[in-house]
């Protein structure tokens, strides 16, 4: 399969283009991003863009795409409202509508987030603007699923970008088989969230299209043939 990842300098892109580069039906990554990353890999291509809410000059790189891994995201600490939906809401929607263009079967899988608010009234300004997003993603004639993970242990070389995260990680990531024994519908890997990913292309569009941590899990367990 061909894909694309965006967001792939992030601790949860890293994880999916990790396991994009290990997974031997993923035959091409199409990895767009503001900078380059250091990643060589005869799979990997690699596309500098600067606008997230125009991809017009990258239509024909687009074409032949079947799945497309989204994510890019940004804590809402210290954010306006009009600043986070910009790159939440414009970005994702902007990518999502150029990489369906011109392939009708395409998978594309956002990363979202546990309390996320499909209702639109929430209290909470990020879990308001993800509803809104998963909203107008599943509205979209594409096979869209929407990952709502809780806690995420990093794997090798996944950090967070953002300071507080990467704080967290540090002193809880030794807890997570606890963690994950006491609250297993709550947490999850980046290489669990990766494998889980390359899975939904498979899926077909059948759901459900909304996965929490458990979903996840199950799609990105590798089965008796590992």
């Amino acid at each position: 399969m061909r894909v694309a990842v965006l967001g792939a300098s992030g601790m949860v892109g890293h994880g999916v283009l990790d396991a994009c580069l290990r997974d031997p039906r993923v035959e091409d990554v199409l990895v767009v991003g503001r900078t380059p990353l250091n990643t060589v890999h005869p799979k990997v291509r690699q596309i500098t863009h600067a606008d997230f809410t125009d991809f017009g000059a990258l239509q024909d790189e687009l074409r032949g795409l079947d799945a497309c891994f989204y994510c890019l995201g940004v804590s809402a600490a210290g954010r306006t409202e009009a600043e986070y939906t910009r790159i939440t809401y414009d970005y994702t929607l902007a990518a999502a509508r150029a990489v369906s263009a011109d392939n009708p079967a395409l998978t594309f899988t956002y990363v979202s987030g546990e309390g996320t608010d499909s209702t639109g009234t929430s209290r909470t300004m990020w879990a308001r603007v993800k509803g809104r997003t998963e909203n107008d993603l599943l509205a979209l004639p594409v096979h869209a699923y929407m990952f709502r993970p809780g806690y995420i242990r990093p794997g090798a070389g996944a950090v967070s970008r953002t300071a507080a995260y990467r704080w967290t990680y540090r002193l809880t990531s030794w807890l997570y088989p606890l963690l994950h024994r006491l609250a297993p519908r709550h947490t999850t890997t980046t290489e669990q969230l990766g494998r889980a990913m390359i899975a939904t292309v498979g899926l077909d569009g059948r759901g459900p299209h909304v996965l929490d941590s458990s979903a996840i899990n199950r799609l990105g367990t590798p089965g008796p043939a590992g």
